[in-house]
């Protein structure tokens, strides 16, 4: 009977397998879960959309929302179109960055642009195109038969020359509407294949609050010259109305001394 050899491993070996199963443990965690990434289910027309909020330290809004619009420029998660930008510095720091992305990027691009923050709100909404793609689809279908009609009424040739400019006309008009049915069509299905992602980089609540705090205290002295040349002007405007009420009561103690 044969005995069973037991395999000695060195404290290196071992250390070091330990090591490379954290670090794939370490990446399983960074890479987003298949059931986050909200795909339309087949045969329905779905346009989503996500709003997230990411909480970073004031001085660090900036670079962020220049890295995430950066990532979306290459592409660094999938085919990716800019649609808005905005920051406001100051006091409160603010930024806002909208994008159109394959519904497979937009998980890594939130976990990159939150990368040394934290998420905070986030909702997602979709919008059911199935009605409005119906629709387009009957309304080109319509146009390319109204085409094909005209088009075989311009190969006849017992058509007159006023006959044949009020049909080049139509098919123009047909040309036109069926062009403007395809470039709606053509944006339903980048609404659908694609996805809309905002967002919202601001500082946390504690640094907010002490950035309005010393805004506060900043407009202070403004507040106070405001308030005094409101009262001035209040004073101002009260002292006619004094005036008068002091003469009427004159009038009317005279008229009360006369009668007793």
């Amino acid at each position: 009977m044969t005995g069973c050899k037991r395999i000695r491993a060195s404290p290196l070996v071992l250390l070091a397998v330990f090591a490379l199963a954290a670090c794939a443990k370490q990446e399983s965690a960074r890479l987003p879960s298949a059931s986050l990434v909200l795909n339309a289910p087949q045969g329905e027309f779905l346009a989503y959309e996500h709003d997230v909020e990411v909480a970073l330290a004031g001085e660090r809004i900036p670079a962020a929302l220049k890295a995430a619009q950066a990532s979306c420029q290459r592409k660094a998660f999938g085919d990716c179109v800019v649609l808005h930008v905005s920051q406001q510095g100051g006091d409160h720091p603010r930024g806002v960055l909208t994008v159109r992305i394959v519904p497979a990027g937009v998980e890594p691009m939130i976990a990159s642009a939150s990368a040394g923050g934290e998420v905070g709100d986030r909702s997602t909404h979709a919008e059911d195109l199935a009605e409005a793609v119906r629709d387009n689809t009957l309304a080109r279908t319509r146009l390319q038969k109204e085409q094909a009609r005209l088009l075989e009424f311009q190969q006849r040739r017992d058509l007159s020359v006023a006959d044949m400019i009020a049909l080049s006309q139509q098919l123009s008009q047909v040309e036109a509407k069926l062009q403007l049915a395809e470039q709606e069509a053509a944006q339903h299905q980048r609404r659908i294949q694609t996805q809309k992602l905002t967002l919202r980089f601001q500082p946390p609540g504690g640094q907010s609050g002490r950035g309005e705090i010393r805004q506060a205290v900043r407009d202070f002295f403004a507040t106070l010259a405001t308030g005094t040349a409101w009262t001035i002007r209040a004073v101002a405007f009260l002292i006619p109305v004094l005036v008068a009420l002091a003469i009427l009561f004159s009038l009317w103690r005279r008229l009360r001394r006369r009668k007793t």
